[in-house]
């Protein structure tokens, strides 16, 4: 059984930091490329940031120089770290493996900024 599940959300102030956490399982996780999703109040959910199956990573321009991505495929687990947090950053952020024309997605963990 595929399973994304997220953890290490929460709220923070401004300027803060947060890891998240999503740990893969059920699937050949070395395999699939990963990525971080995010859906705000109201928004429509966008890609935050994505890696690769051999490390290439990808950001969406809000959050370059303050979010990096990463993976350790003997963990199973990609991570999502996230510097000088703004309260435009509050979402639910989703975790997605995709491999060729198959998707699975995470049930998300709430991130707020506010202080």
């Amino acid at each position: 059984q595929v399973q994304l599940v997220e953890s290490g959300g929460g709220l923070v102030q401004p300027g803060g930091s947060l890891r998240l956490s999503c740990a893969a399982s059920g699937f050949t996780f070395s395999s699939y490329s990963m990525s971080w999703y995010r859906q705000g109040p109201g928004k429509q959910r966008e890609l935050v940031a994505g890696i690769t199956s051999v490390g290439g990573t990808n950001y969406a321009d809000s959050v370059k120089g303050r979010f990096t991505i990463s993976r350790d495929n003997a963990k199973n687990t990609v991570y999502l770290q996230m510097n000088n947090l703004k309260p435009e950053d509050t979402a639910v952020y989703y975790c997605k493996a995709r491999r060729q024309w198959t998707d699975y997605w995470g049930q998300g963990t709430q991130v707020t900024v506010s202080s």
